[in-house]
């Protein structure tokens, strides 16, 4: 990730993920916004942190050095709740929703985060998809349907996975992980 060290990196649906230690060792902000109360608390406790927790409209903000996570409804989260966000950390937090709502969270998140902002998004792909046809080029039809008229859309890495245990929970023998880079297109900068 390419955010100079002190941005405010945001993590959408954030659960426990382990990634926001490595985003906080960077020199990293994290804000995170997840629903689940019990996620949040095992962060914090998992990792041996003491977090401070305050009401801010319709979530309660648990806060510790590095770290803010909004527990609460990321569809609530408003612009001037979240506040400056310099880069987007999605890992798989799109492709967990249903389908039927994911256009949704790509307009809250386009709602509450600056045009400026740069994404990184995760995404686990089932390799069987894949080789039925439903892969367009490197990127999926998908993220160029939600992301492609804001955002230059770059493939910057794929690995292979087989037999890995959340692979098998969901049914997948095999997928791909895949990280894209989304960079603001200059004429949706305003």
């Amino acid at each position: 990730m390419n955010a100079a060290a002190g941005s405010r990196v945001f993590v959408p649906l954030c659960g426990k993920s382990l990634d926001m230690l490595w985003l906080a060792e960077q020199g990293h902000q994290v804000v995170g916004v997840e629903l689940s109360e019990v996620a949040v608390k095992a962060f914090f406790k998992e990792n041996h942190l003491r977090p401070v927790r305050r009401r801010v409209g319709k979530f309660t903000v648990w806060r510790s050095g590095r770290f803010s996570i909004w527990c609460g409804d990321y569809f609530a989260l408003s612009a001037a709740e979240l506040g400056q966000i310099d880069t987007v950390y999605d890992r798989a937090a799109l492709t967990a929703l249903p389908e039927d709502i994911r256009g949704d969270y790509v307009t809250q998140l386009r709602r509450i985060v600056p045009d400026t902002a740069t994404i990184l998004l995760l995404t686990a792909e089932d390799l069987e998809v894949e080789a039925a046809g439903e892969e367009v080029g490197d990127v999926s039809a998908e993220i160029i349907a939600l992301y492609d008229h804001d955002f230059a859309i770059e493939l910057i890495h794929t690995q292979r996975i087989d037999g890995a245990d959340f692979v098998a929970s969901a049914g997948i023998e095999a997928g791909l992980y895949k990280v894209y880079h989304l960079s603001p297109k200059p004429t949706s900068l305003t």
